[in-house]
C-alpha cells in the first residue's frame, strides 16, 4: 500500500538518517493515496496505514519500556492521520480539497501537541526543516510548526496536480513550492543567532553504573561520577556549569533532601567560580515526587530550582491511577510527579537564563515561554536511562536544534545516558557525547540580547491561520454550485 511506504519513506527524514527532502516527498505520496481512494474505507485504511508505519517506526524505542507503553500511543498517535485521512476524502473540488489538506494537517499537529494529557509532539512534519541551514534560520519568523504548514502545502499541491493533471492546477505546487523558497531564502540571507555576552559552559555527563537498568545504589552511584567528573575541571575556566536530568535524587543523593550532598556540590561551585544547575528527583511523600533543576550559584548557594511542569504520561505519573491498578507494569511507579507552576529564571553574572526537562523541550511551547519571560540562554536537561541505546537522544537534539532556532537562542542539551551536545548559531550542533558512557563536554554559549524573534512574540501564528482557514469551506460560498468552484 503507497500509504505504509510514505509512512515508512517519511520516517527517513528524521534522525538518525535526517533525510529531510524525504518529507514533502513522502506527506505528497500519502495525500495522493487520499485523494485516489475509490471509497471512503480505502481512504481511511490510508491513514490507518501511514500512521501506523510512520510512529511504528519513528519511535520503536519505547518497546524497551514494554509493550503496554508502546502499543497504546501508537494507537493513539495512528488515529491522527486516520480521522484525517476519512475527512479529507469528503471533499472533492481541488481548490477546497488543497485548502482541506493544508487546514487540515495543521490542525491535526496543533491538536495532538496539546491533547490528550498534554500532547505528544513527536513526528511533526515541520522538524527535518533543521537540517539544512536556510530553512533553520527561517524558523526565527514561523516556527516549526509554520514549517509544517509550509512542507504539507508543497505537499498538497504535488498530490492535486499529480491526480488531476489538469494544467490550472500545476499553479498549486508552483505557489507553494515558490513560497516554501522564498522563505527558506530569506532564512539564508538573515539569520538571527545570539549575539550577546560569552558564557563559558561545562555539561557533565556522568552515566550511570547499570545504563537501561536498575542496579542497587544507582543513584548514588550516578550522583558520584557526576561528583567525580566536575571534580577534575580546572578553576576559573567556567561560568555554568550543569548537570542532567537524574544526576542527583532520592532521600541520599538529593542535594534538597542531603546537606551532605549540597554542601560536595557547592563546594565545587566555589572553588570553580562558576554557576551550577543541577537535575535532581526527590520524593515528598509516599505518592508524590518532584522533578527539577537546582541552581547555586558561585557561593555554593542554593538559591532556586525549577521544577518540571509537564510529566511524562504513564511514566511520570499514572493518569486516573484506579483505573489501571490491574496493569502490573505500572506497579513500577509508586509514586506521581506533581508539576510545577511555571517559569524560573536563574542569574548568571547579571544575565538570565531558564531550563526545560527533557520532554517538556519536545514541545516548543515551553521553551517559548521561558525566553518570553526573559532567558537569554536555554538548559536542557534529561536523562533517557530507560532507552540509553536508542535513537531516542538523537531525535530528541533534532527537536531541541529547533527550539534553539526559533527563539534565537544558545542551547545547553544536558543528559544523563543520552547525547550531551551545545547548541549555537540558531540551531548548529556542537559535538556530542558517545551514549551511555561518562564524558565532559566543554564550550562557549551566547546569551540573546536584543529584541525576541517574531515566533518568541508571536508562537504558532502560521499554525493557526491554517487551521483556521478550515471554516472557509463552512462559509456560504461554499454552498455555490461546485461547477462554478472547479471553473
Amino acid at each position: 500500500m503507497a500509504s505504509v511506504a510514505a509512512g515508512l519513506l517519511l520516517v527517513l527524514a528524521y534522525p538518525p538518517r535526517g533525510w529531510a527532502l524525504l518529507a514533502p516527498v513522502a506527506v505528497a505520496i500519502f495525500l495522493t493515496a487520499i485523494r485516489s481512494a475509490e471509497t471512503r474505507r480505502t481512504a481511511i485504511a490510508s491513514g490507518a496505514g501511514f500512521g501506523l508505519a510512520f510512529f511504528g517506526f519513528l519511535f520503536p524505542w519505547l518497546a524497551e519500556l514494554g509493550v503496554i507503553a508502546l502499543v497504546p500511543l501508537l494507537l493513539l498517535q495512528a488515529a491522527f492521520p486516520t480521522l484525517y485521512a476519512g475527512l479529507l476524502y469528503r471533499v472533492k473540488t481541488g481548490p477546497a480539497w488543497f485548502l482541506a489538506s493544508v487546514g487540515g494537517w495543521a490542525l491535526m499537529e496543533l491538536v495532538r501537541e496539546r491533547f490528550p494529557l498534554g500532547g505528544f509532539p513527536w513526528g511533526m512534519l515541520g522538524y527535518p526543516a533543521g537540517e539544512f541551514t536556510a530553512t533553520r534560520n527561517a524558523t526565527q519568523w514561523l516556527g516549526t510548526s509554520g514549517w509544517s504548514v509550509l512542507i504539507a502545502s508543497l505537499a498538497a499541491g504535488v498530490a492535486l496536480y499529480v491526480t488531476t493533471r489538469q494544467r490550472r492546477d500545476i499553479w498549486y505546487p508552483v505557489f507553494a513550492g515558490a513560497l516554501f523558497f522564498l522563505v527558506a531564502g530569506l532564512g539564508g540571507v538573515f539569520p538571527n543567532p545570539a549575539s550577546g555576552q560569552e558564557i563559558r559552559v561545562a555539561i557533565v555527563q556522568g552515566s550511570t553504573p547499570c545504563p537501561g537498568t536498575h542496579c542497587p545504589d544507582e543513584r548514588a552511584l550516578t550522583y558520584a561520577s557526576h561528583l567525580d567528573l566536575t571534580s577534575r575541571l580546572a578553576a576559573g575556566s567556567l561560568d555554568l556549569v550543569v548537570w542532567p536530568e537524574g544526576s542527583t535524587g532520592g532521600f541520599r543523593s538529593d542535594p534538597v533532601n542531603s546537606p551532605k550532598v549540597a554542601a560536595a556540590i557547592g563546594e565545587q561551585a566555589r572553588r570553580l567560580g562558576a554557576v551550577f544547575l543541577v537535575g535532581g528527583d526527590r520524593p515528598i511523600s509516599d505518592t508524590e515526587w518532584i522533578n527539577a533543576n537546582v541552581g547555586f550559584d558561585t557561593t555554593g548557594t542554593i538559591v532556586g530550582e525549577y521544577r518540571k511542569r509537564h510529566p511524562v504520561p504513564f511514566g511520570e505519573y499514572i493518569p486516573a491511577r484506579s483505573l489501571f491498578d490491574w496493569i502490573p507494569e505500572l506497579s513500577a511507579i509508586p509514586r506521581d510527579m506533581v508539576p510545577g507552576e511555571g517559569v524560573v529564571l536563574f542569574d548568571l553574572d547579571g544575565e538570565k537564563f531558564g531550563s526545560v526537562i527533557s520532554f517538556e523541550s519536545s514541545f516548543a511551547r515551553y521553551g517559548r515561554d521561558t525566553v518570553k519571560s526573559g532567558a537569554g540562554l536555554l538548559v536542557v536537561a534529561t536523562n533517557q536511562g530507560s532507552y540509553p541505546y536508542s535513537v531516542a537522544s538523537d531525535q530528541l537534539i533534532g527537536m531541541t536544534r529547533m527550539r534553539s532556532a526559533e527563539l534565537g537562542v544558545d542551547v545547553v542539551h544536558s543528559a544523563v545516558t543520552g547525547r550531551s551536545t551545545i547548541i549555537t548559531d540558531a540551531g548548529v550542533v556542537g559535538p556530542k557525547t558517545a551514549l551511555a558512557e561518562p564524558a565532559v563536554i566543554t564550550g562557549t554559549v551566547q546569551m540573546r540580547e536584543g529584541s525576541p524573534t517574531l515566533y518568541t512574540r508571536w508562537g504558532d501564528w502560521v499554525q493557526v491561520l491554517a487551521a483556521l482557514s478550515l471554516f472557509l469551506l463552512l462559509s456560504p460560498w461554499r454552498r455555490v454550485d461546485e461547477s462554478l468552484i472547479e471553473g
